[in-house]
């Protein structure tokens, strides 16, 4: 009786590991795409569970932009990307929502690690890398990075906001940002709308395609 106790105990103390930290979050995601009435923002709500935007953002502006900037610019920056972040990675999770998918290896490495998949989308089967991380050891494993078909998330925008930083400054990075996030939230808005109203009509209830 106390050895089952304290073994139960230790299964719950467990701390969860990278690849099922993206186990779980592929099944919560494909979970609510499914859901009658589902839409980018929930979505964007069950993906925040396990994707840490703010260090996503965070590592795409880089070590030397982040610590040149005031605490009120961090607070803009990190808040502006995040809403961002959320709108697009949901669009593309509603959009992955019925792939196949395949788990490869896990590799950590202090307190980074990586997990490979395989998305299979019809005939097409398209590699996506997981990168995650632990804020401190006893921490739990957040995904700050996506790469898909060899392409980085935080490398992509990290290319993207060192030009942009070249011409335009903090500001103008800022300002672009603030833009795309709200072109983002319109267009999933529509989406949202759209759904709704084919579900008033009779229609499926099946989670929005991204556009």
């Amino acid at each position: 009786m106390i050895a089952s106790l304290l073994a139960a105990t230790l299964l719950a103390a467990a701390p969860v590991s990278p690849l099922n930290v993206v186990k779980n979050g592929n099944a919560a995601v494909q979970k609510a795409a499914n859901a009658p009435g589902a839409n980018v923002q929930s979505l964007a709500t069950v993906v925040e569970s396990f994707v840490d935007f703010e260090e996503l953002a965070k590592r795409a502006l880089g070590e030397k932009a982040w610590t040149g900037l005031t605490a009120a610019q961090r607070k803009e920056f990190t808040e502006t990307m995040t809403g961002l972040l959320r709108a697009s990675y949901a669009q593309k999770a509603i959009g992955q929502a019925k792939a196949d998918v395949k788990y490869g290896k896990e590799s950590i490495q202090g307190t980074e690690a990586t997990v490979d998949t395989e998305l299979t989308v019809k005939t097409d089967q398209v590699p996506v890398n997981y990168r995650l991380y632990k804020a401190t050891p006893k921490a739990d494993w957040r995904i700050y990075d996506v790469i898909t078909d060899e392409v980085s998330l935080v490398d992509t925008y990290s290319g993207q906001f060192k030009k942009i930083l070249s011409t335009k400054g903090f500001d103008g990075l800022l300002t672009t940002l603030k833009s795309k996030r709200a072109q983002l939230e319109k267009e999933n808005a529509n989406t949202s709308a759209a759904s709704v109203k084919e579900s008033a009509a009779g229609g499926s209830g099946a989670a929005p395609q991204a556009k």
